[in-house]
């Protein structure tokens, strides 16, 4: 993929976490602070499937957001093919884990395994 498309991908991503991080913090101060964190408040915002589905989106974003930020980092530290190549893979690699352990946990919170 071009590094314009990666980079426009970047963008896009940190203007969509920042509106709906936004949209998550207002959903939080509709309650008290101290009552939005208590259990089972928060296990009702996991069981609340439009909510975990913005959860999960904010998960991704911000995931793709920082491990490619991580990634452009790294890049400009040192260059080379081989090099490139392991920094690329290793934060997709890196970002999908996340993701997965993420996800797990929205979904068996919101099965009621927890």
């Amino acid at each position: 993929m071009r590094e314009s498309t990666i980079m426009k991908i970047h963008y896009g991503t940190a203007l969509a976490a920042i509106a709906l991080v936004a949209v998550h913090i207002l959903m939080r101060l509709t309650q008290g602070f101290a009552e939005s964190l208590e259990y089972e408040s928060v296990l009702a915002n996991y069981r609340f499937i439009p909510y975990a589905a913005m959860l999960e989106l904010i998960l991704i974003l911000l995931a793709v957001h920082g491990f490619n930020g991580l990634r452009v980092i790294l890049l400009e530290l040192k260059q080379g093919r081989t090099y490139e190549k392991a920094v690329s893979y290793g934060c997709l690699v890196a970002m999908i884990a996340l993701i997965a352990y993420g996800s797990r946990t929205i979904i068996m919170t919101n099965m009621g395994m927890v």
